[in-house]
């Protein structure tokens, strides 16, 4: 049985969106509505805050070509050079929502969903090298997670309050999505899908919001393993360490307290050699 550690005990209200970043060797995550950034470095074991918006929640962050991260945050998208303070306009979307969780594709765009707002449902965006930004999916009820197949042929999409995670038919040629169908559909399942990472084996991981635990789907959609953790809230995950071999995952406490959401919640934990690797994820490279 693989132990959970816990690293790092923010108490984050959201915990989100752990990333490796290979050339510094730490994980980076966010607390989304505090606007905080931190950084955990494995070879020291500390944590620390990288950054704070002025308030400005973070949804989500993808790793730059040149090493950078590129911040989205309330309708904006914002390059921030590790260390540095300020941060610097890249693009602008026309909606009064904050972005939610994002991920670079192996040709340096970003796919950015949103949240849903008082009169209208979430979206999906997809943000070209060239800094413009198409609207890809409509109307969606909570996008979150979303990874690719190694053979980029696959686009995962999470859509949490459907309970669902679809897959997509992916043209790397052009970012275009289509022929949407279910990959994972189970009501029933303890939890709702939300943050999400793919394995070098092909198999989907699943965070599991309400569901205290992660979960692994082989590509044909079976359930082939699960880890529990001492969150009920268990918001997102990703594989980490110079090999790729630690499972990272973030968790919240949102507005609750430990005696109802778990004692680790808005924790960052790990699981150290799960038994498979993950695969750096692809970085953004927008003008």
């Amino acid at each position: 049985m693989a132990r959970t550690e816990r690293i790092a005990d923010t108490r984050a209200h959201t915990g989100e969106g752990p990333l490796w970043h290979p050339d510094e060797e730490r994980l980076y995550w966010v607390d989304i509505p505090a606007g905080r950034l931190f950084q955990y470095d494995p070879a020291t074991d500390e944590h620390a805050v990288a950054y704070e918006t002025d308030g400005a929640p973070i949804g989500g962050y993808t790793i730059e070509s040149d090493g950078a991260l590129l911040l989205f945050t309330r309708r904006r998208v914002e390059r921030l050079v590790p260390g540095e303070s300020e941060t610097h306009l890249v693009a602008e979307i026309d909606a009064e929502t904050r972005f939610n969780d994002v991920i670079a594709d192996p040709d340096g765009r970003v796919f950015c969903g949103t949240m849903p707002g008082e009169d209208h449902l979430g979206d999906l965006y997809r943000l070209d090298t060239d800094g413009s930004v198409s609207l890809v999916i409509e109307n969606v009820d909570i996008p979150n997670g979303m990874g690719f197949s190694s053979g980029l042929e696959t686009f995962y999409f999470t859509e949490s309050e459907a309970n669902r995670i679809f897959a997509f038919d992916y043209d790397r040629a052009t970012g275009t999505l289509s022929n949407k169908r279910p990959f994972i559909d189970r009501s029933t399942d303890e939890g709702i899908p939300d943050g999400m990472t793919v394995d070098a084996d092909d198999h989907v991981w699943s965070a599991r919001w309400n569901g205290g635990k992660v979960v692994r789907y082989a590509p044909s959609g079976e359930v082939v393993t699960e880890f529990d953790l001492p969150a009920r809230k268990v918001s997102s995950v990703t594989f980490g360490g110079p090999e790729y071999s630690d499972l990272y995952l973030t968790t919240a406490l949102t507005d609750g307290d430990r005696a109802t959401e778990g004692d680790g919640a808005g924790a960052l934990f790990r699981i150290p050699d799960v038994g498979v690797g993950g695969v750096p994820e692809f970085r953004s490279d927008i003008a």
